[in-house]
Formats: structure tokens, C-alpha cells, sequence
């Protein structure tokens, strides 16, 4: 399995897609406690996928980002909670301007107990209304999360200035380190 041993290392795992894996990772990688961001694929049919064979929806598969974090200094359920506030739960299969179910809002939990946390955040999510419409994100079991190509790995960092970045990426990143300031480590920034 795709699970780091925690036996060992003390560390754990999150996988979540929120839409476009760049947006994703570039929130996640500013947090104090998270290790590693990996930008990937997971919960489709089709073995070692290509961008190319993602992006076409065919393959059932979902941009994904892989959370190595250490449980001592960030718990899963803030993670959680941090992926809920930085993308939008409710449209099915879409984040903004990129549709299809590659796009879609989905936890893959790693046990049972983030099983159990998942469905515990969506439904206090619910219970306090925090958006208009429902949730939609789903929780699905996912065999083998699948990393994206070298290119894709720290792409907002590596190309502040390309115009997907500046336009969706660096206005949903400057929200999230208003928002969550308290919990960034000192990161330089792109740019």
C-alpha cells in the first residue's frame, strides 16, 4: 500500500483532490507539519496514467495530491478542514473552469479511523451550513495512488509568472495564507 510506516517514521498520509492538483499542492505544501505534497492520480481503471489519458476523463481517475504529514504537529482532520475552506465542495465534477470527474471533490481514506473522520467533518460541514448548496465531495476507496509527471511537481512554485498561476492559482494561495496564517511555516514564496 501506499502508506508510509508510520512504525518508523511517526508520519502519515492524506490523499485529497480538490480539483486541479497544482492549486491543491500549492496550499498544502505553505502548512507547518505537512513533509511532502505529491501531485498524482487515483481511483480510476487504468494502470500508470498519463496526464493526457486523466485529462481526457476516461480512466476514472482524479487529480489527486498525496499529504505526508506529521500527525504530532497537524491532524487529519485540520487538513481536512483546510481542504474544505480552499476549494469548492459543492459543484460536482468541476473547481471553476475545469470540468470533468478528473476535477471532482474526493477523500481517499488510508484506515478507518480517517474514514470515520472524513464523514465526521463533511457532516459537521453540513450541520453548520456553511455553503448554500451540498456537499458533494465523496469518500471512495482508492488501490494505488499513481505520481504525475516530473513536470506537474511544484508547479506553482517552479512557474509563478505562467498565466494559470497568476490568475487561479496565486489569488486562491494569497486567500489561504490570510486565512490560515497561524498554521504556515516560513516558506519563501514564488515570484
Amino acid at each position: 500500500r501506499n502508506r508510509m510506516n508510520e512504525a518508523t517514521t511517526g508520519l502519515d498520509t492524506a490523499l485529497l483532490g480538490g480539483g486541479c492538483f497544482w492549486c491543491t499542492e500549492a496550499v498544502f505544501e505553505a502548512l507547518r507539519g505537512v513533509e511532502r505534497v505529491e501531485s498524482g492520480y487515483a481511483g480510476g481503471t487504468t494502470a500508470n496514467p498519463t496526464y493526457e489519458q486523466v485529462c481526457s476523463g476516461t480512466t476514472g481517475h482524479a487529480e489527486m495530491v498525496r499529504v505526508t504529514f506529521d500527525p504530532q504537529e497537524i491532524s487529519y482532520r485540520d487538513l481536512l478542514k483546510i481542504f474544505f475552506a480552499t476549494h469548492d465542495p459543492t459543484t460536482l465534477n468541476r473547481q471553476g473552469a475545469d470540468v470533468g470527474t478528473q476535477y471532482r471533490s474526493v477523500i481517499f481514506p488510508n484506515s478507518d479511523e480517517q474514514r470515520r473522520t472524513a464523514e465526521e467533518v463533511i457532516q459537521e460541514l453540513t450541520a453548520e451550513q456553511v455553503w448554500n448548496d451540498p456537499i458533494v465531495t465523496t469518500i471512495e476507496t482508492a488501490e494505488t495512488f499513481y505520481p504525475a509527471e516530473e513536470y506537474h511537481r511544484e508547479y506553482y512554485r517552479r512557474n509563478p509568472r505562467q498565466g494559470y498561476c497568476q490568475v487561479v492559482i496565486a489569488p486562491k494561495v494569497a486567500k489561504f495564507r490570510q486565512q490560515f496564517a497561524d498554521r504556515l511555516r516560513s516558506v519563501p514564496q514564488p515570484g
